[in-house]
């Protein structure tokens, strides 16, 4: 089994992509730590939808674009990331599904309704958390302005979606 532990980060420094060190309270570690637990709670959820196959794919579609955002923002703004953002059409498929899911648009106090429900509303927090916190990196590192803009749909997307389990 391959080591899990590799000791470098103990004395507080991590890499970004490249090998390039860096503090684990560099803003590009928090944003990433935040998409990461964001990443999970959509875990979560997509496990309990159970066979709202829509649903279920286009959010397992938002993981895998979690994890190339993720990518881009610990490349070094004097590398070229590879792998490409792809972000406007998962934005377009957010915009669909808001469109077409049923909904008041009215705020609602989560865990209600539905356990399924509480853990979207969740979500959308930690969606709306990766949110700011990208947009305070921006202010020192640049990023790209459709992961703004995909994040920002994306909490809409859970709200929508979280009211429609209620």
């Amino acid at each position: 089994m391959k080591q899990i532990y590799t000791k470098t980060g103990d004395q507080g420094q991590t890499s970004l992509r490249g090998g390039l060190r860096v503090a684990k309270t560099d803003p590009r570690i928090e944003v990433n730590g935040q998409i990461d637990q964001l990443n999970a709670c959509l875990g979560v959820v997509r496990s309990l939808l159970g066979d709202d196959e829509v649903n279920r794919k286009l959010i397992h579609q938002v993981q895998q674009a979690l994890m190339v955002v993720m990518s881009h923002i610990a490349t070094p703004e004097s590398d070229i990331n590879p792998r490409p953002l792809h972000l406007a059409s998962l934005t377009t498929q957010l915009e669909h599904a808001i469109d077409t899911m049923p909904h008041d648009g009215g705020f609602v106090v989560p865990g209600g309704g539905s356990s399924l429900a509480a853990f979207i509303h969740l979500a959308r927090t930690q969606a709306r958390t990766v949110e700011r916190r990208l947009w305070s990196l921006k202010k020192t590192h640049p990023v790209d302005g459709d992961i703004l803009i995909m994040t920002n749909r994306l909490s809409d997307y859970l709200f929508t979606l979280a009211n429609t389990k209620e």
